[in-house]
């Protein structure tokens, strides 16, 4: 209500606020990818203790016949026993089948997960254009924290009731698997928090301007 009217002719859409959706939008891709990289090449506190694999062999998964010849310097030889000893599938016949079995869908999962739980975090920060979420909490919109929880709700469904999981090949995930989860998405609420402060910032000049205008 502090504001003026807008004007008829004013943008809905401004090149400011296009920027913004664009810089959350590609750290929405990179936090949905990088958990997957993550997944086989980092994540060394996982409760189930996978083999991790390098970037080289990670980017080049379909020549993993070939690895051995493409990689010299870097043997393709990871600890399969402990993944086997954690609920993991025996891979020592057939590792490629590390990138394509239960390793992709828990990896696809942890993206999936982060996936939503961005556009939930996503949702808060919609609740003011310009306005921190210090200043306009979520619950001032407990309908939407209504709809989170069933959106919510409904993952965690189809991750922990096991005939839904096996239809959308995905595996339940683990106390720390949502730590990390949490890790990638959180940033994005940062971000957009940044962003609207500077927001603010050139609002105000903008308003000033406009109102020694008229």
């Amino acid at each position: 209500m502090k504001k003026p009217p807008r004007r008829a002719d004013d943008q809905l859409i401004t090149a400011w606020i296009f920027f913004r959706y664009m810089v959350v939008g590609l750290y929405v891709g990179f936090a949905t990818v990088g958990i997957f990289a993550y997944w086989y090449i980092l994540y060394d506190w996982s409760e189930y203790k996978q083999p991790l694999i390098g970037f080289s062999h990670l980017s080049n998964w379909g020549k993993c016949q070939d690895f051995k010849t493409l990689f010299p310097e870097q043997p393709y030889e990871p600890d399969f026993s402990t993944w086997k000893s954690f609920g993991g599938l025996d891979l020592s016949e057939n590792p490629c089948s590390y990138l394509s079995g239960k390793g992709k869908e828990t990896a696809s999962t942890l993206s999936l997960s982060v996936l939503v739980t961005i556009e939930m975090l996503n949702a808060l920060n919609a609740i003011s254009e310009d306005g921190s979420l210090l200043q306009m909490p979520p619950w001032v919109n407990p309908w939407l924290l209504l709809a989170m929880a069933i959106s919510f709700g409904l993952h965690f469904v189809i991750l922990y009731v096991p005939f839904l999981a096996s239809i959308f090949s995905i595996v339940p995930l683990t106390f720390n698997d949502w730590m990390l989860v949490l890790l990638f998405s959180f940033p994005v609420v940062i971000i957009d928090e940044a962003l609207k402060f500077v927001g603010r910032i050139r609002n105000a000049a903008v308003l000033k301007e406009r109102l020694k205008q008229e």
